[in-house]
């Protein structure tokens, strides 16, 4: 995957930083947006006609879309904001006015924005602002937020990351489903999709037994266009339900699409699907996987005690760490442990410099003669040691992104109050 672009190199922010999208009219609220959020990442202008309004979340991937409600754009704005809901609702969107027009406070809390900023207020008011509904959006998996996604990185080919990963995918399927049939659907998303990204491309379809057509980079051609139904028939799935979303069977396609628009693939997708399982082992492009990994909630390293793998693993990480990924968003999985080796999985991780999440059995004879049925080892032998492995580390992950209902829901962000006051409408203190 290439990073090249059409839009000129000085319209883009930076890799790494995250990307506001800002629809107004007017330069200097733009300029006061950019400076109170200057160390929070890049705002780039959005036409308030939204013309390319698709093109430019597809291409930025942005963490929040502002839109501005002061003056007389409020019915732009408001339309602005339905399109968004409509195609994007899992993108947090804010209203930007000045508390001076409480006309247009009120047009932005009747089009249902997520918060407000007032832009006569302090500067370090609009980073709180946000920060605050960025954590209540990411806090819990409430209607309307997004799913989870994990990314499983391996240094090399053969060290077992895309069998871990459709096992993984397996199970969290299962335990999804099961707690499904207790509790009832809570929202319109659906399962898990195992992101078939690893090398040798492809093999996740071949251990599940199980064809595609549609590839990521059609996937990436065809962002606009995704919806429930285009996924429901397009990606090939698993008699589990476990949808799948491989390489291309021409690996030469995937230099035609760029790592942003490949990252905001993987966010797009979040809106539907409960648990996304990227399997990014023995992955080359090294710039991608840094972006990926920035993009999802946990990633995974990979690693198994032969020497040529903590070395090929220690690289990996140096140039990750380069690329400004944070350790602590990392942590290790040991596979194929044998005791007998000699090598503990604990010194394992201190030599990598990362902490030990989970250890996996060598269970090489058994995963084999399963694979050689066409079955996998998870679903026929569900008492094997390394399937019981992979199902502590499923609901582990399930209980860390995905509890059990009953959870307190989300307080009401406080700028509707302070609307209510400045327009004398009646509403209960208890919302602030």
């Amino acid at each position: 995957m290439n990073d090249t672009m059409n839009a000129p190199r000085d319209s883009l922010p930076e890799i790494g930083a995250e990307t506001y999208l800002f629809a107004s009219p007017h330069g200097k609220h733009i300029t006061w947006l950019t400076d109170a959020l200057g160390r929070q990442g890049t705002v780039v202008m959005l036409s308030p006609d939204a013309n390319s309004l698709d093109e430019r979340i597809a291409l930025l991937g942005p963490a929040a879309i502002f839109i501005d409600f002061s003056g007389d754009h409020a019915g732009t704005a408001s339309e602005l904001h339905q399109r968004l809901k409509r195609d994007w609702p899992a993108l947090p969107v804010l209203a930007a006015g000045v508390s001076a027009e409480p006309a247009s406070m009120l047009a932005a809390l009747r089009a249902g924005v997520d918060d407000f900023i007032d832009m006569s207020a302090p500067a370090t008011d609009a980073v709180t602002t946000l920060r605050k509904l960025l954590d209540r959006r990411g806090s819990g998996p409430q209607d309307g937020t997004r799913g989870y996604t994990l990314s499983l990185l391996g240094a090399r080919s053969g060290i077992g990351v895309t069998t871990l990963a459709t096992s993984l995918s397996l199970l969290l399927n299962d335990q999804l489903s099961q707690a499904a049939k207790q509790a009832g659907p809570r929202n319109s998303r659906q399962g898990v999709a195992l992101l078939d990204l690893g090398l040798p491309s492809r093999d996740g379809l071949l251990y599940l037994d199980t064809q595609s057509s549609f590839s990521f980079v059609d996937g990436v051609r065809n962002l606009r266009r995704l919806d429930q139904t285009l996924l429901q028939t397009a990606l090939a799935h698993h008699a589990s339900g476990v949808a799948v979303l491989p390489l291309p069977t021409s690996l030469a396609q995937v230099r035609e699409i760029s790592h942003a628009d490949s990252v905001a693939l993987i966010k797009r997708l979040c809106d539907f699907f409960d648990f996304q399982v990227a399997d990014l082992g023995g992955f080359s492009t090294i710039d991608f996987v840094a972006q990926t990994v920035k993009a999802t909630q946990r990633s995974l390293v990979v690693c198994d005690q032969s020497i040529g793998a903590i070395v090929s693993t220690a690289n990996m990480l140096k140039e990750l760490r380069a690329r400004g990924v944070e350790t602590e968003r990392l942590s290790l999985v040991v596979n194929k442990f044998d005791h007998q080796v000699g090598l503990p999985a604990k010194d394992i991780a201190a030599r990598l410099e990362l902490p030990l999440h989970h250890v996996l059995p060598a269970r090489g004879t058994q995963l084999m003669a399963a694979a050689s049925r066409g079955e996998m080892l998870v679903r026929t032998a569900r008492n094997d040691a390394y399937s019981q492995a992979v199902a502590s580390l499923a609901r582990g992950l399930k209980q860390e992104y995905m509890p059990d209902p009953g959870h307190s829901p989300t307080r009401e962000s406080g700028w509707a109050t302070r609307i209510s006051q400045l327009v004398g409408l009646r509403k209960s203190s208890s919302e602030g």
